[in-house]
């Protein structure tokens, strides 16, 4: 399995796969650069059929993306092209989009959503993805997250005092394959409760500052197993405009599931959103990731990248627990754009008891919104912290 994994990420292998993604992707918006067979059988010359370029297609083809398809059993939409990030530089993303309904789901209820995403930068950054929720008859919920990476990236230590510190840093390479899946039954309007099961295997390698590790095994194996309560009243799972989501997730990695490090998970998220006025909602999230027990530095909590704490770089404050909060204003601007502005706050610390003011780190930003389907949008932030700033391109909304 290891070295299934391993071999995915050969550097050749995802170089092609980049390539033949991004092709289907432009032969999926060309599609309809074939005359209209129809038209001629009726007697319609062939210089009277429009031909349209590519250009023209892909423009026709983002116009309709976000246009409601009854008719499709399953709504799947392409988007790729370059991007460029602060912590992975410039790459290609592709993600493919899709919305339905499950057999018997009844149609007051959301539609299920899933998105198969692949990211390859010229910093040696590889990942491809596949996350997504579905809702079944009766409102059970299956939320499911499947990643594989393999990532040239930077570490400055454990804990606080080593994180801020810029002398700290140093380039290491890691794989992680990861796979978090949930199964919740509705017990009551928007209470949901279920099993969790979650599946981690890093994997480091070339240290730049290896006493920095502290003595910690480079390589990690974690199988954990739980339970998840959600109390959800939002009016949609990808971008709502009202109501309130609470997740806690309890996780226990015990020796008997062969867990070399055994350690205990607690991970509280809650979210609000309310219209203030026509086009705006103000939206707030709080996150906690508290850790108890011998965990590895693989799992350990951290912020920064694309969803809490945008604008610090992804994974240099790293500790047992992490406590992450923010607001942000959403306006819709004209058609299918729009724009955001939010500023929140985050630390990190092993224990309650060492935590202090002074370690409480500032974050603010602003971003850009597109509808690229209804309710789903392409987001480009641009987030500031202490002494850094970082660029990020997603699907969805950070929380």
């Amino acid at each position: 399995m290891i070295r299934f994994i391993i071999a995915m990420f050969n550097h050749h292998i995802m170089k092609h796969l980049v390539s033949i993604l991004f092709c289907l992707t432009l032969v999926r918006m060309a599609v309809g650069q074939v005359p209209d067979t129809r038209a001629l059988d009726e007697g319609t010359s062939a210089d009277s059929v429009v031909k349209r370029n590519i250009i023209q297609k892909v423009i026709d083809y983002f116009n309709d993306s976000n246009k409601p398809h009854p008719d499709k059993a399953f709504d799947l939409s392409f988007i790729g092209g370059p991007y460029y990030s602060s912590d992975t530089k410039f790459g290609i993303g592709i993600v493919a989009a899709g919305q339905y309904r499950c057999h018997g789901a009844d149609s007051v209820l959301p539609k299920s959503s899933v998105s198969l995403y692949l990211k390859a930068t010229t910093s040696m950054f590889f990942q491809l993805g596949l996350e997504g929720t579905n809702i079944f008859k009766g409102d059970r919920r299956l939320h499911y997250d499947v990643n594989f990476s393999s990532v040239k990236s930077k570490f400055w230590g454990i804990g606080y005092d080593l994180n801020i510190d810029d002398a700290n840093e140093s380039n290491y390479k890691y794989l992680a394959s990861s796979a978090v899946a949930d199964f919740s039954w509705r017990l009551a309007d928007g209470l949901y409760l279920g099993p969790r099961m979650d599946f981690e295997y890093v994997n480091g390698r070339k240290f730049g500052k290896p006493w920095l590790w502290e003595g910690e095994d480079k390589r990690t194996f974690n199988l954990g197993v739980g339970f998840t309560l959600v109390y959800d009243t939002r009016d949609d799972l990808n971008s709502a405009y009202r109501g309130v989501y609470l997740r806690l997730n309890q996780q226990f990695n015990p020796r008997f599931l062969l867990n070399r490090n055994a350690f205990s998970m607690t991970e509280l998220s809650f979210s609000a959103y309310k219209q203030v006025w026509k086009g705006a909602v103000l939206a707030g999230d709080f996150h906690t990731r508290l850790t108890y027990g011998n965990t590895p530095w693989g799992l350990l909590s951290t912020f920064g990248g694309s969803d809490d704490m945008r604008g610090y770089y992804e994974g240099r404050f790293r500790d047992k627990c992490a406590i992450t909060a923010c607001v942000e204003l959403r306006q819709h601007i004209w058609r299918r754009n729009g724009v955001v502005a939010w500023i929140g706050a985050g630390t990190v610390f092993d224990r309650f008891e060492s935590m202090r003011w002074r370690k409480v780190l500032p974050n603010y930003g602003i971003g850009y919104r597109w509808e690229f389907k209804q309710r789903m949008n392409v987001r480009l932030d641009l987030g500031f912290g202490r002494h850094c700033k970082g660029f990020i391109f997603s699907i969805n909304e950070a929380f």
